[in-house]
């Protein structure tokens, strides 16, 4: 029978496990009717889960008018979230801390005269986010981007959460060739560069990687991407369901890693059911 390991870091990060205890906390205590602005997190059957429970997603604060309204782990613009507290009887906070501190250090370097950079993914929550913070902040997802900037004097950095350091080290350095002065916050969360080293080390060494979380999942899709460079016989999926037998037909060892969107609950789900296809 193949080993089946999970990765020594894998599944759901602090803000997540934050955001749900928060959404769930909220659901019990029946006060009225709950919502999230926007998914929670990226995880599909997270979020179905939570709808069956009475929690949907809304896309604008004018749809949860007189309810509680989270706001999700992604974070929110500043003027969506001041109507959200204007419009909702409660608000609550759900944005990832450590997205916050990209906020504040988007904030901090503009108020500094800094041409704000955000290195990350054009039109995701997060980045879309955190772009008011930094009026005349600009998004740049590969060295190549980077290099057909303007020049100017001074450059300040900062990254999606879930970003590549690779991706950072890449952008900065096509950045100083352009400006006088740059210089860089690593707002790169711990946790997905811990995930990130963890699912590299796993599929080194397995015959099979299985890579956990929603596809609309930046940091699951880039687990997935780094898992393939170093086993090609890597499957992405959702779900214990969508496991295929003939996989792991040959294999010795089989890895599982998975996204910061995924519950332990999904990770047990799917190991198990590996276990049974294999057993």
């Amino acid at each position: 029978m193949p080993e089946v390991r999970i990765a020594r870091e894998a599944g759901a990060c602090y803000g997540v496990e934050r955001a749900l205890q928060m959404v769930e906390s909220a659901a019990d205590e029946k006060s009225g009717a709950v919502h999230t602005l926007g998914p929670l997190i990226h995880n599909p059957r997270v979020v179905a889960e939570l709808a069956e429970k009475g929690v949907d997603a809304v896309d604008a604060p004018e749809q949860a008018t007189g309810d509680t309204l989270l706001l999700r782990t992604h974070g929110t613009a500043p003027a969506e979230e001041a109507r959200a507290r204007e419009l909702c009887a409660r608000v609550l906070d759900a944005t990832c801390p450590f997205v916050k501190k990209v906020h504040l250090a988007a904030e901090r370097l503009s108020g500094e005269g800094y041409q704000v950079v955000v290195v990350g993914e054009a039109g995701h929550p997060e980045v879309e986010a955190t772009l008011p913070h930094a009026p005349g902040a600009v998004v740049v997802g590969s060295a190549e981007e980077a290099a057909t900037l303007p020049r100017t004097r001074k450059v300040g950095v900062v990254v999606q959460t879930t970003a590549r350091r690779a991706l950072l080290a890449d952008v900065v350095e096509a950045l100083l060739g352009r400006a006088e002065e740059v210089r860089v916050i690593n707002t790169i969360c711990e946790a997905t560069a811990g995930h990130q080293a963890a699912a590299e080390e796993l599929a080194r060494e397995a015959d099979v990687m299985i890579v956990i979380g929603g596809r609309i999942s930046a940091n699951t899709t880039r687990l997935a991407e780094i898992s393939a460079a170093h086993c090609p016989l890597t499957h992405h999926v959702e779900g214990a369901d969508e496991l295929c037998r003939e996989w792991f037909e040959g294999a010795c060892v089989i890895g599982i890693t998975a996204g910061a969107s995924t519950p332990a609950s999904q990770i047990e789900a799917v190991r198990a059911e590996i276990e049974r296809l294999v057993g």
